[in-house]
């Protein structure tokens, strides 16, 4: 991180008061100060949970000029919208409004988060118990369907099959501004599209997982443990 930006951001957030007040245990994630350089960011302070692989990150983005939230869900990792900005104190005005409210939602499964177009689809309704079995080729069902997980640009964690010991998982999305599923891997926490699964509807994502699920997650621990 270049030093003029590093001594900027020392400056504006020295003996920054808010820190005190945040809460050190908040929905049993643990509160840590960072105050740390991690490649082209700076991280002020975190709310994690190990064990449940859960974070919410408070840093200075480097290339964007810009303070941001950064919510980690398993190996799923995105900024929240609303905490974006270059101010400081605006920065510190977004936390004391939405900060609570973002850690609640990463903790406590929230169905209020799932917008009314995509409630329609009855996701969390959806019988996938002979479909996706909780353990499946050493992958954990770490996000399930009845968990709906909002992420960006109108996309929704539909399941996450995670193993955390090879940073790989598998992710079906749906996308309600494209009214489709969709299918992400990780391997070795390097993002990767597969098409196989596109689909338009429960019933055709159903038949593409029957057909090709086992296949594809062979083949990412294949590639994984190379």
């Amino acid at each position: 991180m270049k030093q003029e930006v590093l001594e900027k951001i020392q400056q504006e957030t020295a003996d920054w008061k808010y820190l005190d007040e945040l809460p050190r245990d908040w929905f049993g994630l643990t509160f840590a100060k960072q105050y740390a350089e991690v490649g082209d960011t700076f991280e002020l302070f975190s709310y994690k949970n190990e064990e449940k692989h859960l974070g919410v990150i408070a840093y200075y983005h480097q290339e964007t000029k810009e303070y941001k939230l950064k919510i980690q869900r398993g190996l799923t990792e995105f900024c929240l919208m609303q905490f974006i900005t270059s101010s400081f104190e605006e920065y510190q005005h977004y936390l004391q409004k939405y900060l609570e409210g973002a850690v609640h939602d990463l903790a406590i499964y929230n169905p209020d988060t799932v917008s009314y177009v995509t409630k329609a689809l009855n996701i969390p309704e959806w019988n996938y118990a002979d479909i996706l079995p909780r353990e499946l080729e050493g992958f954990s069902l770490f996000i399930e369907p009845k968990q709906l997980t909002r992420v960006l640009n109108g996309s929704y964690i539909v399941f996450d099959y995670s193993d955390f010991s090879i940073n790989s998982n598998f992710i079906i999305y749906y996308n309600e501004f494209r009214c489709e599923f969709f299918g992400e891997a990780r391997i070795n926490n390097i993002p990767e599209m597969n098409y196989v699964f596109d689909s338009r509807s429960l019933e055709e994502l159903e038949e593409k997982l029957n057909a090709h699920l086992v296949e594809r997650l062979r083949e990412i621990r294949r590639r994984a443990v190379i």
